[in-house]
């Protein structure tokens, strides 16, 4: 269950971060309610990232809830604010993947 936690609390990453990039792009009001879902998903994100480390290594589970975050942020660029995907950036994209199912497998 705290695997799932610390997933949920990844994705919130993600959300904190396309927060982030639409208040960058946005005008007036709506900047502000941006930088609000910022805030509620920084906390969500934070709040789930602590119930998880209550059960598993604190080493293992920031390293997975910061991979989560990267990864998700690093598609959401490319598929929502439409940054390059160049072959050297999916590249290194794929070995942090890779770390992180590693890091899962051998954490208890």
């Amino acid at each position: 269950m705290n695997w799932i936690i610390l997933v949920i609390a990844g994705l919130f990453e993600v959300a904190f971060a396309a927060c982030l990039g639409k208040a960058k792009e946005a005008t007036g009001t709506e900047v502000t309610y941006w930088y609000i879902g910022f805030l509620v998903c920084l906390s969500i994100s934070m709040f789930l990232l602590f119930k998880a480390t209550q059960e598993l290594p604190i080493g293992t589970a920031y390293a997975v809830w910061t991979g989560i975050g990267a990864i998700g942020t690093v598609l959401l660029g490319i598929f929502v604010f439409k940054e390059p995907a160049s072959f050297w950036r999916l590249f290194f994209l794929s070995t942090l993947i890779i770390s992180i199912v590693g890091l899962k497998i051998v954490s208890h």
